[in-house]
């Protein structure tokens, strides 16, 4: 008899891109897997085009402030958990793995009341509304952060890390080296600024060329309609708008990144091994990603510049430390317990 896991998580590609991750494991220790995610989110694409079973369900977002569809979501989330219910009762999944989201609280609240075990997933230091509605009817609580642990009902925490995609860890360098029009005499700094790009980031790091260039190459991945055309023809800077197959091949030609500091972006950091300056993203957020990167800097993975210090020659600075000092933080890297994350999360699930 074959085992069966239902995966859930959706809203932004941090609640899926890490069960993407887990996929070939589950697979290869033979369990059949089925998704739910919401009836048209940007889940439902990515997992289709992973050929798993996908089931759509009604759900509504949960607001700290006043909105017109405060009144009408509720009945959409109690829809949600009605059509959980029932595809979890077809399904008859053993387990049921959550990364969280909105659409995750229908179904982890189905499975609770069929009493089918739930792990559920948070990446940021101190959980998202959604998993805090999940964490009480949960078995176990996977999270990134020690820190974590804390706010975790007692004996339900598990230091795992985020699982990251396996493709990330066979990049090739020298086919990145190519890709940008790079020598191997310089090293390379790689800039990341999330999947909007990241506008303060993106200058003030062209303000730091010209005293980056004579040591350093910059591969800069600046967002959708980011470039700077004026900059094209500078010898060793190349800059794209985004990557997609070709990013583990620039990770594994990079020798420092500059990053923001997403939860799923900076546990990727620490498993490839990149010395890194996290640039966390503060306006408009409820403070997570401070959060995240100040957990890194404490444990001795990152250094963090702040908004308020945030410039070329502060960043510079910091660049010339980071690259100076980076065998003390591959060392650190490589004693952390958030690697083999996937491993950690299959024991879990292996248990239930």
């Amino acid at each position: 008899m074959s085992k069966k896991i239902v995966l859930t998580g959706g809203g932004t590609a941090g609640h899926v891109t890490p069960n993407i991750a887990l996929l070939p494991l589950l697979q290869e220790k033979g369990y059949e897997v089925s998704y739910i995610g919401s009836y048209d989110g940007m889940e439902k694409g990515l997992i289709e085009a992973q050929n798993i079973p996908y089931y759509g369900i009604a759900t509504g977002k949960f607001r700290r402030y006043f909105d017109l569809k405060n009144f009408s979501d509720p009945f959409r989330v109690m829809k949600g958990i009605m059509e959980a219910r029932k595809y979890l009762k077809e399904i008859k999944p053993d387990v049921v793995f959550s990364k969280g989201g909105f659409v995750a609280v229908p179904v982890v609240r189905a499975a609770a009341a069929l009493k089918i075990p739930c792990i559920i997933h948070e990446s940021d230091m101190t959980p998202g509304l959604a998993n805090k509605l999940c964490i009480p009817v949960a078995t176990k609580v996977c999270c990134n952060f020690p820190e974590t642990i804390m706010k975790l009902p007692r004996g339900k925490a598990v230091v795992t890390g985020s699982p990251i995609r396996k493709e990330l860890l066979q990049g090739n360098k020298e086919a990145g080296l190519k890709l940008c029009g790079f020598t191997e005499e310089k090293p390379v700094i790689m800039v990341i600024g999330g999947s909007q790009g990241a506008t303060s980031v993106n200058e003030t790091v062209r303000e730091a060329l010209p005293k980056l260039l004579p040591h350093f190459q910059v591969v800069h991945i600046c967002g959708k309609d980011k470039m700077d055309n004026m900059m094209l023809t500078i010898p060793g800077y190349k800059q794209f708008e985004y990557v997609h197959d070709e990013l583990k091949d620039i990770f594994a030609m990079a020798d420092l990144v500059i990053s923001r500091a997403g939860a799923n972006a900076i546990c990727e950091l620490l498993v490839l091994r990149k010395p890194n300056i996290l640039i966390p993203l503060e306006a408009g957020t409820r403070g997570d990603q401070v959060l995240n990167a100040l957990s890194f800097e404490k444990q001795g993975f990152s250094v963090v510049i702040r908004g308020d210090v945030f410039d070329s020659s502060y960043l510079i600075e910091k660049i010339y430390d980071v690259f100076d000092h980076k065998e003390m933080y591959l060392n650190k890297m490589a004693t952390s317990p958030l690697n083999n994350a996937d491993e950690r999360i299959m024991d879990l699930i292996e248990a239930l």
